[in-house]
């Protein structure tokens, strides 16, 4: 029997109070995926659902911010502790493709998405977005929460918008391709193997 790769995170700061649990599919997965998500910003919200359902997760999330203040806090943390339960609920990265990439169109907008489940954290994200929000969501925000779920899900990752006009079709594309480029990096190969000459991830 597949072991199920699950994870709940709480993490509460003097800014936000955030919950997450993450359940990981996988390309050939029939299980119905549950996603809530509730972060008070609307347009994460849609961010976090896109990537949940084109990645083929389950996903439950809330977080209580201090958005009188502004969307930093809520949309960083938020990110932080959802790479923290993507990277628990992988575990060891032990039969798996380990890279996977994907372009996604979303009307005239494309974007690529290249990853590697290396265990070293950086990112490399240029979305190209030219207003000054979107919603309820700072755009300068929206390559930073990348940027932050990446990095705290140790994975070394590459997201670019290659074109488009409308700044909510660039965004979304993007973590949609970030998504399926996802998916197809932890799929499982059939074998017990570490994928890398090293011998660890």
């Amino acid at each position: 029997m597949t072991q199920q790769r699950t994870a709940v995170i709480e993490r509460k700061t003097n800014e936000t109070d955030i919950k997450v649990s993450l359940e990981l599919g996988s390309l050939d997965s029939a299980a119905e995926q549950v996603i809530n998500i509730d972060t008070g910003i609307g347009f994460l919200d849609h961010m976090y659902h896109a990537l949940a359902k084109h990645g083929k997760w389950s996903l439950t999330l809330s977080c209580k911010g201090d958005l009188h203040i502004d969307d930093h806090h809520t949309a960083e943390d938020t990110a932080i502790a959802l790479g923290m339960a993507f990277k628990q609920a992988l575990g060891e990265p032990r039969g798996i493709k380990r890279f996977g990439h994907a372009y996604c169109p979303l009307d005239e907008a494309l974007s690529r998405a290249v990853v590697d489940v290396s265990g070293r954290p950086f990112a490399v994200v240029d979305l190209g977005l030219k207003r000054e929000r979107i919603g309820m969501l700072s755009c300068e925000m929206i390559p930073h929460v990348l940027q932050s779920f990446i990095t705290a899900a140790g994975l070394t990752v590459h997201v670019d918008v290659l074109r488009g006009d409308n700044d909510h079709h660039r965004a979304e594309s993007a973590f949609k391709a970030l998504a399926v480029a996802l998916r197809e990096a932890i799929s499982r190969t059939g074998s017990n193997d570490i994928p890398s000459t090293k011998g660890v991830l």
